[in-house]
Order: structure tokens, then C-alpha cells, then sequence
């Protein structure tokens, strides 16, 4: 009997923290399709958070790389005054730079739907 109820407790705790993770999401990034993207990207700081290998084997043209396992040290190079539009491979790691950048004061974040896995546009390899 007491196995199930911490079982229960456990599950109840990710379900929780899952709830959390949703809501901030939401709250602190704007999902944009490819074409919306596109239409902003150029007037905004772009940013690229997978690692230093992924953005050289290839990146959207003009996007400078801060990998989201860096970013806690590097907020500095990021403007509060100009929107931000975030990427990464498939969204997960863009989902948690938005969450971290939104808890440090970021408002105006923008995040490309699906990653650069599907990008089509203009992109630039090393």
C-alpha cells in the first residue's frame, strides 16, 4: 500500500511540474510558422541555441550561435529592447532558452515552429 501512494506522489509531482513547463512556455516565447519567421527575423537579434558543431555545420544566414547550455552566462549579449527569435533543431532546446530568458526580464521572444530540421530558407554551413 505504501509503494502505490508514493507512486501516486510521484506521478502527481511530474504531472504538476509538467503543467508548469506548458504555462511557461506559453507565457514566455510566440510560436512562429516559417513564413512569420521570416518576416521578422531580419529586424531582430537571431539566435541559434544548438551547440557550437550543429551551428557549423549549418545555421539560418545572420543567426549568432549562444548555445543554450551557455546562455545563463551570456544573457549579457542579449538585448532587452529588441525582439528575440529563437531556433534549434526540433524546438526543445529554443522552448527552454525562451523559459530562461523570459525568468531573467526577456519579453519580446519569438520561437521558429519545428526547428531548423524543417527550415527552408536561406542558411549558411562552415
Amino acid at each position: 500500500m505504501g509503494s502505490w501512494i508514493l507512486a501516486i506522489a510521484i506521478l502527481l509531482i511530474l504531472f504538476i511540474y509538467e503543467v508548469y513547463q506548458f504555462v511557461m512556455r506559453k507565457k514566455a516565447r510566440t510560436v512562429l510558422t516559417e513564413e512569420e519567421f521570416k518576416e521578422g527575423y531580419r529586424k531582430a537579434q537571431l539566435i541559434d541555441v544548438r551547440e557550437p558543431n550543429e551551428f557549423d555545420g549549418g545555421h539560418i544566414l545572420g543567426a549568432r550561435n549562444i548555445p543554450v547550455t551557455q546562455l545563463k552566462q551570456r544573457t549579457s549579449e542579449i538585448r532587452k529592447d529588441q525582439p528575440i527569435y529563437l531556433y534549434c533543431q526540433s524546438a526543445q532546446r529554443s522552448n527552454r532558452a525562451a523559459i530562461m530568458l523570459y525568468k531573467r526580464g526577456y519579453r519580446d521572444i519569438y520561437q521558429l515552429k519545428r526547428g531548423y530540421s524543417k527550415w527552408t530558407g536561406k542558411t549558411k554551413a562552415k
